[in-house]
């Protein structure tokens, strides 16, 4: 079985989305339908609410073939905000380093 971990934002995501994040289905049509199918089961038990709370450490599985780990997203800790940076940060002085 392949195990992959798919980072999410945020300490919780619906399991329709997830299944959006992570490339298994392209729209919530088909998220509903793979849910609806009960092949889906998430932690072990099948699960057929598109809605279900999903948090870090969660796996999806796909039948017998792919297994999605809920993972947290640190990218959030290098997000660069100009709205808040600092107004005084000179960009031809760091130009040339």
């Amino acid at each position: 079985m392949n195990e992959a971990d798919v980072p999410i934002s945020g300490e919780s995501i619906k399991l329709g989305q997830f299944l959006k994040v992570a490339n298994v289905v392209a729209t919530g049509g088909e998220a509903k339908e793979s849910i609806a199918s009960g092949d889906l089961r998430v932690n072990g038990e099948v699960e057929t609410r598109r809605g279900a709370t999903l948090r870090p450490g969660d796996v999806v599985t796909l039948g017998d073939e792919v297994a999605l780990r809920v993972a947290e997203d640190d990218a959030d800790d290098d997000y660069f905000d100009e709205a808040t940076a600092d107004d005084d940060f000179d960009p031809e002085k760091w130009r040339n380093l």
